[in-house]
């Protein structure tokens, strides 16, 4: 009984060693993440760095066709926002869009109806469902693209005819306009259309912008079927589309899910749902308790040893010595014939006691050592401790 009182001071805290112990696999993983992600950023930091800008020369840039375009006497002008390109508009401009889909609903409403009444040309570069229905309302993008990318012309328009086999395969179209050209169709929808719009102007939609990059210019008739589309006005206006675009904010009518692209939120629905199976296969508690039998047998030593210790390590003298007196009066009852039941009543204990020992007039000292009030420090504690322990023996000598 004296052991747990006798205990040193020790700390329940893990040292050092076993923290990095314990951690050291999430960290190997977590330096394992952050490397594969810096080396894929630095491999791919300029895959597309400068993509469809007419003043980049990386291969993804367009300023090969540009220069081509000034050896003709077109000019090429760069604008980022849409009031510049709406400005810009005229019979004898041509305005490529570069990336549509990055437009907002508003951008595009605007842009069309500015395009569609100033009798120049508009090229819309791989619009998708997104951009497509606003920016030629007469045009529907199928969701299945083309199976290759090199396509025979296969139409009348004459510029199409002139170029040859291009690489225009990507995004295919369908039309309801009459007057259409639909060129380098891929299992018989278009890659190419060319749509009229009132008076001399006219709308281009390509599939892919791969005839615009400095890389796939000389393949095929890339470079003169590019050179016949945007060199058909003096003037060039070459729209890169911004986020930071003024007119963009203004549109409200795309929210934060609108711009999050539908395979994250059906990835995002799957971890949920790996999620709830991994909680579901982990659960323990899914039936009544089983009572199962220890893996290893424990020593009873090692047992108060460590509850001696978790009780000084949180001072709790009053928990200790209420447990030695516990366990001391439930010993003592069937040896002075006291049910274990009544082993910790007063008033059914310490007669009984009393009378064993034959110590009537001290009555008051068996109260204060059974059931006393807690010991102030560890020596009160421990001297608690002896005089159970001499109690005992005494009961059991007598």
């Amino acid at each position: 009984m004296t052991t747990e009182a006798t205990l040193p001071a020790t700390s329940a805290s893990p040292t050092a060693r076993q923290v990095w112990t314990r951690t050291r696999g999430i960290a190997l993983a977590l330096v394992i993440l952050l490397a594969a992600a810096v080396a894929i950023a630095v491999i791919r930091s300029d895959a597309r760095h400068g993509n469809l800008d007419p003043r980049s020369a990386d291969p993804y840039g367009s300023r090969a066709i540009a220069e081509l375009l000034a050896d003709r006497g077109v000019s090429t002008r760069v604008v980022t926002t849409l009031n510049e390109a709406r400005t810009a508009a005229g019979p004898d401009t041509t305005l490529l869009v570069a990336l549509p889909d990055l437009l907002t609903h508003r951008q595009q409403t605007l842009l069309h109806s500015t395009t569609s009444d100033s009798d120049g040309r508009t090229v819309l570069v791989a619009p998708g469902s997104a951009s497509i229905g606003r920016l030629a309302p007469d045009v529907t993008a199928d969701p299945a693209t083309s199976t290759g990318s090199t396509l025979d012309p296969d139409c009348d328009l004459p510029a199409a005819r002139r170029a040859g086999a291009a690489d225009t395969g990507g995004i295919r179209y369908t039309t309801t306009h009459l007057d259409a050209d639909a060129c380098y169709p891929s299992e018989r929808l278009a890659t190419l259309l060319r749509v009229p719009e009132t008076g001399s102007g006219d709308t281009v939609v390509l599939g892919a912008p791969d005839i615009l990059l400095n890389d796939r210019l000389d393949e095929q008739g890339n470079a003169s079927l590019a050179l016949q589309l945007l060199g058909s006005r003096p003037h060039l206006v070459w729209y890169l589309p911004s986020l930071s675009d003024a007119s963009a904010a203004a549109d409200d009518e795309r929210s934060f899910f609108d711009l999050i692209p539908p395979g994250w939120r059906w990835g995002t629905l799957q971890l949920f749902v790996a999620a709830a199976l991994a909680a579901l296969w982990r659960a323990r508690r899914l039936g009544p308790l089983v009572p199962e039998k220890l893996p290893v047998a424990i020593r009873a030593s090692e047992t108060v040893e460590g509850r001696a210790r978790l009780y000084r390590k949180a001072n709790a003298r009053d928990r200790a010595a209420a447990a030695l007196r516990s366990t001391t009066r439930t010993r003592l009852a069937p040896l002075v014939g006291v049910p274990v039941a009544q082993a910790h009543a007063p008033e059914a204990l310490l007669p009984a006691l009393s009378a064993h020992l034959r110590t009537e007039g001290d009555g008051q000292r068996l109260h204060s050592l059974l059931f006393g009030p807690p010991p102030g420090d560890d020596a009160a504690l421990i001297s608690l401790a002896d005089q159970l322990d001499a109690l005992e023996r005494e009961v059991r000598r007598s």
